[in-house]
């Protein structure tokens, strides 16, 4: 067989099946697992999937930068962040993520919401400064440029002085066996301390990233308190979640 077949038939897989199984594929076609490695490696490099220990998950779209994820699915994002903006109520202290999911929430938080809203997100605090009864808070630290957010120790150290009612978290991909995972290193370690610093978090999850899979681990599904996510998104994902003790709130 030759490597754009192999590689085809992967990503048959992949779809079908939701994830690559290394050693079962290399049995079923008769071939050495180091060849499906490699290919899968391959793979990667095109950003077609995500390896993980023993084969591959799907690669999720939010890997791309900030002004390419604007244009995925903007009703999707739009109907997340108006059902997670209802969830504020007044006097809390909330943190909202940065991305494009959340900044749909700070777009749709009530007029006359009285709360103190925490970000790392230029982008988000901008969307704030409408909201007369909302007192913004702007961590600062160095620019990750790919998706607009601060990040280094001088953005901990500030993170760490905060205490949080609820946590807005955005994810680039949600799966039940990979976790919570996006494809940045320090930026994972941002967003895991605002977990530390909440007392809920609640991910902001578009079913396109439902399923899928980044690099860098934030933390497990059952940190979670809530999912806010479509309103299509698929029923047994939501038992599952809610087997957990995960409230979903469909938008």
């Amino acid at each position: 067989m030759m490597t754009v077949e192999r590689k085809r038939l992967l990503l048959e897989i992949l779809k079908r099946d939701g994830r690559v199984v290394a050693k079962a594929v290399s049995g079923e076609l008769g071939l050495s697992e180091d060849t499906i490695r490699r290919d899968l490696r391959e793979l990667a490099s095109e950003g077609l999937l995500t390896r993980v220990h023993g084969g591959a998950l799907p690669a999720s779209p939010g890997i791309v930068d900030f002004s390419g994820r604007r244009s995925i699915e903007p009703s999707g994002k739009q109907a997340i962040g108006r059902a997670a903006a209802a969830l504020i109520e007044d006097g809390q202290v909330v943190v909202l993520d940065g991305g494009t999911t959340a900044i749909e929430v700070a777009r749709h938080i009530r007029p006359d919401l009285r709360a103190t809203i925490v970000t790392h997100s230029p982008s988000t605090a901008v969307e704030l400064v409408p909201f007369a009864g909302v007192e913004v808070i702007l961590i600062g630290g160095r620019l990750f440029k790919h998706s607009v957010v601060t990040t280094g120790a001088d953005a901990i150290d500030s993170i760490r002085r905060i205490r949080a009612d609820l946590y807005f978290l955005g994810v680039t991909g949600i799966h039940p066996e990979a976790g919570l995972t996006t494809g940045d290193y320090d930026e994972a370690g941002i967003k895991r301390a605002w977990m530390a610093q909440a007392a809920e978090t609640v991910a902001l999850a578009s079913r396109d990233k439902i399923g899928t899979a980044a690099p860098f681990l934030v933390a497990p599904i059952g940190a979670l308190a809530g999912i806010v996510t479509e309103s299509d998104v698929s029923p047994d994902f939501v038992q599952m979640m809610e087997a957990q003790d995960i409230a979903v709130t469909r938008a």
